[in-house]
């Protein structure tokens, strides 16, 4: 049996995570945790997912219930989850991290990884990871010859933008394509920009409402136009997903990780 801990026990993916978690008879939730403010804390996680009271309470010291699970999945925020890794770190525990905005923490993980394993998706979903190996296919097969954008869509409450999954996206095609992201990153257009350059890679972000997530790739040529989108329902695939990694993660050796090793793509 794997102890899980969860980072963010509160927020939309935590409640979603403790309510799934009970699907998976070889995983069980021994630990939750949520910022110190928060009217969350003293409260039985159970409750929080829907699944009844587990024996336990939200805790908001993550160095109080260390030793309570073998596997911790955090989707919390930058700040707290390079605090959480550096915590798991030191008392050789193993992490999932779905936190978005750690693009500038890449090295950080890295290093931590080389400690213990640590499996980092921007994206958990499996259609999503499945899309990602599509893209790479695509890119190399389509090369400089079309034009590319990728639209993006997430609730009203996204604090990020673009979104981790998105800027994944970008990153494989141009890698794909032998470029570097950060010289043909295009982020929005407004006012008389000129005609599009050559090899650049079009971002555009949509906040509204209570999307999920949708993301479409779209490879714009001469007579014709190719377009690979995801469209997220429920938040339950993100949660599926992150529950498969921490399993998969007990069995790893020290590391850092993703999804599409996971699910054995690579």
């Amino acid at each position: 049996m794997t102890r899980i801990g969860i980072a963010g026990a509160g927020g939309r993916m935590g409640k979603m995570l403790i309510n799934r978690v009970i699907d998976y008879p070889n995983l069980e939730l021994t630990a939750a945790i949520e910022c110190e403010d928060s009217p969350l804390v003293g409260l039985d996680p159970g409750t929080l997912g829907g699944i009844g009271e587990l024996g336990f309470l939200v805790v908001s010291d993550i160095e109080s219930v260390l030793d309570s699970f073998d596997v911790l999945i955090d989707f919390t925020n930058v700040e707290s989850t390079l605090q959480n890794v550096a915590a798991c770190r030191a008392v050789k525990k193993r992490v999932v991290v779905g936190t978005t905005g750690l693009s500038d923490y890449s090295g950080f993980l890295e290093e931590a990884s080389s400690d213990i394993p640590i499996m980092f998706a921007p994206n958990m979903s499996i259609g999503v990871n499945i899309c990602f190996q599509v893209l790479n296919m695509v890119a190399k097969a389509l090369g400089d010859d079309y034009d590319i954008e990728i639209i993006e869509s997430h609730h009203r409450g996204k604090v990020d933008a673009p979104s981790g999954t998105a800027l994944k996206m970008g990153e494989i095609i141009a890698d794909a394509l032998g470029r570097d992201l950060n010289d043909c990153a295009i982020y929005g257009r407004e006012g008389i920009t000129g005609p599009r350059e050559n090899k650049t890679i079009g971002f555009e972000t949509i906040r509204a409402g209570d999307i999920v997530g949708e993301h479409t790739a779209l490879f714009a040529g001469t007579g014709e136009r190719i377009e690979i989108t995801h469209r997220a329902s429920d938040r339950a695939n993100f949660a599926n997903g992150a529950l498969r990694a921490a399993s998969w993660l007990m069995g790893k050796e020290n590391g850092l990780y993703d999804m599409i090793d996971v699910l054995g793509l690579r």
